[in-house]
C-alpha cells in the first residue's frame, strides 16, 4: 500500500497525529463471508470451526490436480453488499487472478483471488477523529474476494514453537479483502474504524464476527522517515492497537538511534505484545500475478439495482432515526446501535413503554449485566423487559427492585412478576417508609450532625440506611424528601 497524503480532517487541521512523528496508517481486513452454505469455489461446509481437523475438505479446496473451481453466486452478493455499505463503486467486469505463492497454509500453491479487476473501489467511512472536535475521512482502496487458506497452529508463540500443525478446513472460504489507503493516524482511530467496519458487517448480516479468525487485521505502519512494515493476521481489534503502539515505539526508536527501518512482513505475539520479523516483505512481481484460467470474468454491475434493494438500515441511518423518533440521547442512540440485535430489542420495548426509559434501561442497566456475564442481548426477553419497566413507571417496584428482578432472571429464570412476589421486591406503604426513616434519624445522630454540618455525603448514608431497613422497597427520592423535611 503506498504511502499517501494526509486525510481531510472536518474541524481539525490533520497535522496532529497525537505522536509527534508522522504516524502513518493503513489497514487490509479480510472479513470471512461465513454465512453462507459452501465455500467459495466448493461444495464443502463453511463449519469448520465444530469439526475435527482436515474433515471438511475435497480435491478443489486442497487443489487436486483435474479438480476445477464453481463459483458461489451467494458469496459475490455479499460482497456487493459489502461495497455498496461502504460508499464503493462497483466495477463493471471483475475478474479473479492466481497469486502464487508457496506456504505450508496454501495447498494449491496459490491463492485465488483478485487483482486489476476487483469487484469494487474508492470507497469511505468517516470515524471520530483522536482531536476530540472533528471526523476523519478513511478512504477504502478497493473491496476485493478471495479464498481463505488454511489455518498454521503453532505450539507455544511462532517464533518458539517445535512444531505447526496444519487445518485445511479453512482453505476456500470466502474471504473479502478490504484495503485502506494510508489515512489512519493513531492505533485508537485504527482501532474505531475496525469497530465501525464490524458494526456495518454485522448488520448486513454477512457475517458471524463472534467465530474465532472471522475478521484479522493486516496492519500497514510507517513514520516520517522511515520504512512500511506490515504486521500480518492480526486476531483482534484490541490486539491490532496494541500492535501498532507497539510498532511505533519499535520504529521511533530505531530512527533514534540513526538506523534505517527496513520494509518488511511482522508477526504480532498476542501473548507478549510484540512484533517479530518474519520476512522481507513481498512486492507484487514477486506473487506473479495472472488470470485464473478456469474462471472467466464476471459482469456484475446489473446485479447492483436489485442487491441495494435488500440492503438493510445501517447503523449511522438507524442513529439519526432513534435520534429523531424516539428523542433519546445521542450516547444511548449510538450504544443501542453498536448491534443490530440491541437495535431491534430497544425498538420492540419502546412499542411498550417510554423509549427515553427504555433506552436508559437497556444501555445503563440490561447491557451492564449481560457483559458482566458473558451473555447476548438474546438471553433476555423483551416481554419481561416491558412488564418490568411498566411496575417501575408505575410506581409497583423501585429502581432497586428492577435491578433486582433482572439480575434474577439472568442468573436463575423466572418470571418478573413471580421474583416480585418472591422476593418481596413490591414497595412499601407510605407509613412504613415514614416509620424507617424516623428509626434511622435516631439511630444516625453522628451522621444527621454531618449533614447538618454541611457533609453533603451525610445525607447518601441515611437514605441508604432507610432502603436498608426496607430490603430495598422504598423509592429512595421518596426517602430522600422525608429526610430532608425530617432534618429541616
Amino acid at each position: 500500500m503506498p504511502a499517501g497524503t494526509k486525510s481531510d480532517v472536518i474541524g481539525g487541521d490533520g497535522n496532529d497525529d497525537g505522536y509527534g512523528d508522522g504516524v502513518i496508517i493503513g489497514l487490509e481486513v479480510h472479513v470471512q463471508l461465513n454465512k453462507l452454505r459452501s465455500k467459495m469455489f466448493c461444495s464443502c461446509s463453511l463449519d469448520y470451526h465444530n469439526a475435527p481437523p482436515n474433515t471438511h475438505t475435497c480435491p478443489v479446496c486442497l487443489g487436486l490436480p483435474g479438480s476445477l473451481p464453481v463459483l458461489n453466486k451467494s458469496a459475490v452478493q455479499n460482497a456487493i453488499k459489502v461495497a455498496i455499505a461502504l460508499n464503493c463503486g462497483i466495477l463493471p467486469q471483475t475478474q479473479f487472478y492466481r497469486k502464487n505463492y508457496y506456504y505450508p497454509d496454501l495447498p494449491k500453491g496459490f491463492q485465488t483471488t483478485q487483482y486489476d479487476y476487483p469487484i469494487s473501489t474508492d470507497g469511505h467511512l468517516t470515524i471520530d477523529d483522536d482531536l476530540g472536535h472533528g471526523t476523519r475521512h478513511v478512504r477504502i482502496n478497493r473491496v476485493h474476494m478471495e479464498e481463505d487458506p488454511g489455518r498454521l497452529v503453532h505450539e507455544g508463540s511462532i517464533d518458539r514453537s517445535k512444531f505447526t500443525l496444519i487445518d485445511y478446513n479453512r482453505a476456500g472460504v470466502p474471504l473479502l479483502e478490504i484495503v485502506t489507503e494510508p489515512d489512519l493516524r493513531s492505533p485508537k482511530e485504527a482501532r474505531r474504524f475496525l469497530n465501525k467496519l464490524r458494526n456495518i458487517i454485522e448488520y448486513l448480516g454477512v457475517s458471524d464476527s463472534d467465530l474465532d479468525g472471522a475478521l484479522r487485521v493486516d496492519a500497514n505502519i510507517s513514520l516520517s522517515g522511515g520504512a512500511r512494515a506490515e504486521v500480518k493476521n492480526i486476531s483482534s481489534f484490541k490486539g491490532a492497537e496494541r500492535a501498532l503502539s507497539f510498532e511505533i515505539v519499535r520504529q521511533r526508536n530505531v530512527l533514534r538511534r540513526g538506523d534505517v527501518v527496513v520494509q518488511e512482513t511482522r508477526h504480532f505475539d498476542e501473548l507478549r505484545g510484540v512484533t517479530i520479523s518474519l520476512r522481507t516483505k513481498e512486492t507484487e512481481h514477486d506473487y506473479r500475478y495472472f488470470p485464473e484460467p478456469d474462471l472467466v470474468p464476471m459482469m456484475v454491475i446489473d446485479w447492483v439495482p436489485n442487491i441495494k434493494k435488500t440492503l438493510p438500515e445501517l447503523p449511522d441511518a438507524q442513529r439519526e432515526r432513534f435520534l429523531g423518533e424516539y428523542g433519546i440521547t445521542g450516547n444511548h442512540a449510538t450504544s443501542l446501535t453498536l448491534n443490530p440485535k440491541l437495535a431491534q430489542f430497544f425498538e420492540d420495548v419502546a412499542h411498550e413503554i417510554d423509549p427515553k426509559t427504555g433506552a436508559s434501561w437497556i444501555v445503563d442497566v440490561l447491557s451492564g449485566e449481560l457483559h458482566y456475564r458473558d451473555l447476548k442481548i438474546d438471553a433476555f426477553k423483551v416481554s419481561d423487559m416491558g412488564e418490568i419497566l411498566r411496575m417501575f413507571l408505575d410506581g409497583v417496584i423501585a429502581e432497586r427492585g428492577a435491578i433486582t428482578i433482572i439480575r434474577t432472571i439472568l442468573d436463575d429464570g423466572g418470571t418478573p412478576a413471580g421474583i416480585v412476589s418472591e422476593k418481596e421486591l413490591a414497595k412499601v406503604e407510605t407509613d412504613v417508609v415514614a416509620s424507617a426513616v424516623d428509626e434511622v434519624l435516631a439511630e444516625c445522630g453522628d451522621a444527621v450532625v454531618d449533614y447538618r454540618g454541611g457533609e453533603v455525603k451525610a445525607l447518601n448514608y441515611l437514605v441508604g440506611q432507610v432502603m436498608k431497613k426496607t430490603r430495598g422497597r422504598a423509592d429512595p427520592p421518596d426517602a430522600r424528601m422525608r429526610l430532608l423535611e425530617k432534618m429541616g
